[in-house]
């Protein structure tokens, strides 16, 4: 944006020397147009404008809907310079356009939501629970977009995915904290008792998610985090809960460090195990510690904050109509279907505009130029059939999938981990089944009110118990950048390693 901006102002400033500021309004019929660079350049400016932290955290549906400008940047770049000329950028676009229009499709359907785990209401947190298909693989801090038509049918907004899909293999959880409009307008839906008159539509985009860190490398993994910051860990330790109990290898130790502003947003907590016993049964061999930090309150109450287990459960009886998350290419060869997708579309693009390009806009016996065919219509055109070539290949390979798909589950009933039998489309349950992750919660934590974490201190004395420490903080700007420098200040001899991973959006 930097070059491009400069590339525009010296044209600006030079048309105004000269006495040329005509030359703004320029469409060439078979030359460049001004015009349509004027309008890319504007476009990605304003795209550019909203990517800033600031405005992306506090004005995220902003930031978001701000970025469809790239289709405005992208079409008039072309319309600016030709087709030809565009080309250079063509590879990263069309594999662009290939994973967009697959994600298109994928939220076109809605999804079953199995249950929801419901924090007491001061905090305002869920957890929602999704029914996936066991093919559909993901690594820990994955992200889900999620958009609820009953809220609104425009907004997708991000959340961290918290389950592990080899622990959970029919399940896909999220955790949301109501922290705006829409995130409080979705708490109040799930856990008010209108809630069993109908059933919730909701679409997803994802998972979305880096490759997976080696966290097996570290003999202790310090995870530091604030509030809802919590999220991304939940993931982590499920995939070490896998791991050890599964797999049967050694895992490191874990260390929390989590800070709450009163003893009620303790609730988070509730969520870091899953429920279901089979699942809570393979947290033996977890070497779990968890230092709160309760920020906000000097002393502790006469009981137990983990003995007023205000956490509801509701189990939803999904729709006929709703489908479980699934791959987009399906859950075995999905990157040779995705290859035949791109080649086959490319192949047909390529055959095509050689057709097009021959019969009709440069028919035989006229020469490349000569013809009054506008640039900016042979652009156009190109543009066309590259979309309607992805379009055709993409949609074909997702029907085919999506058939085989239903076929598999055609007729199955989705059970989630103790999901109750019964009528009715709402099930509200005090499960003992809640308590069994809860004990192994209160015992691995300590609690510390009216004081922050001493991160320093903390570091440097669970990094002297030997081996290599890796430290991963989800939190405020600030607080990772404390944690960045504790590691890199050689206080503990090299031991601490700062894991980069951005967990914001």
């Amino acid at each position: 944006m930097t070059f491009f901006t400069a590339h525009g102002i010296c044209y600006i400033v030079y048309w105004a020397l000269m006495g040329q500021m005509s030359q703004t309004l320029k469409w060439s019929r078979s030359e460049i147009s001004n015009v349509a660079g004027e309008i890319s350049l504007l476009a990605g400016l304003g795209l550019w404008a909203t990517t800033f932290p600031r405005i992306r955290r506090k004005m995220f549906e902003l930031f978001f809907y701000t970025h469809y400008l790239y289709i405005v940047f992208v079409v008039f770049f072309v319309f600016h310079v030709g087709f030809t000329y565009a080309c250079y950028m063509l590879p990263g676009f069309y594999l662009f356009l290939v994973d967009r229009y697959l994600r298109f499709l994928q939220s076109r359907r809605h999804v079953r939501l199995l249950s929801a785990r419901i924090l007491p209401a001061a905090g305002q947190t869920l957890e929602l629970s999704f029914s996936k298909s066991p093919g559909l693989k993901y690594s820990p801090t994955s992200v889900l977009f999620l958009n609820v038509p009953g809220i609104s049918k425009l907004q997708w907004h991000p959340f961290t995915v918290t389950s592990n899909s080899s622990l959970e293999t029919d399940e896909l959880s999220v955790v949301i904290k109501g922290e705006g409009k829409w995130t409080k307008k979705l708490y109040e839906m799930v856990s008010s008792s209108a809630a069993a008159d109908h059933h919730f539509d909701v679409s997803v985009e994802g998972p979305y998610g880096p490759a997976s860190t080696d966290f097996l490398r570290h003999e202790t993994l310090v995870m530091i985090s604030g509030g809802s910051g919590i999220a991304p860990f939940i993931s982590i330790i499920r995939d070490l809960i896998f791991t050890s109990s599964h797999l049967q290898l050694k895992t490191p130790r874990l260390i929390l460090i989590s800070s709450f502003k009163t003893t009620a947003d303790l609730a988070m907590l509730h969520l870091l195990l899953p429920i279901t016993a089979a699942s809570s049964a393979a947290t033996a061999n977890l070497r779990l510690t968890i230092e709160a930090y309760i920020t906000r309150e000097k002393q502790a109450a006469a009981t137990s904050p983990f003995h007023n287990n205000n956490v509801r459960t509701k189990w939803f009886k999904p729709s006929p109509t709703h489908a479980p998350i699934s791959p987009i290419l399906g859950p075995t060869a999905s990157w040779l279907w995705l290859a035949a997708v791109v080649s086959s579309s490319f192949l047909a693009f390529l055959v095509i505009i050689g057709i097009l390009t021959g019969y009709y806009i440069y028919p035989e016996g006229k020469k490349h130029g000569e013809a009054g065919f506008p640039m900016a219509l042979t652009a156009f055109l190109y543009m066309l059939v590259l979309c309607a070539c992805v379009a055709a290949a993409s949609s074909g390979a997702f029907l085919w999938n999506k058939r085989k798909s239903i076929r598999n589950v055609e007729g199955a009933t989705p059970t989630a981990g103790g999901s109750p039998a019964g009528g009715g489309a709402v099930y509200e349950m005090t499960e003992e089944l809640e308590s069994l992750p809860l004990r192994t919660i209160e015992e691995a934590t300590n609690l510390h009110y009216g004081v922050r974490p001493n991160l320093r201190k903390l570091l440097v004395e669970y990094c002297t118990e030997g081996g290599s420490t890796g430290v991963m903080v989800s939190g405020p700007a600030g607080l990772r950048h404390e944690a960045a420098a504790i590691c890199s200040s050689g206080l503990a001899d090299d031991s601490l390693q700062f894991e980069s991973i951005s967990f914001s959006w």
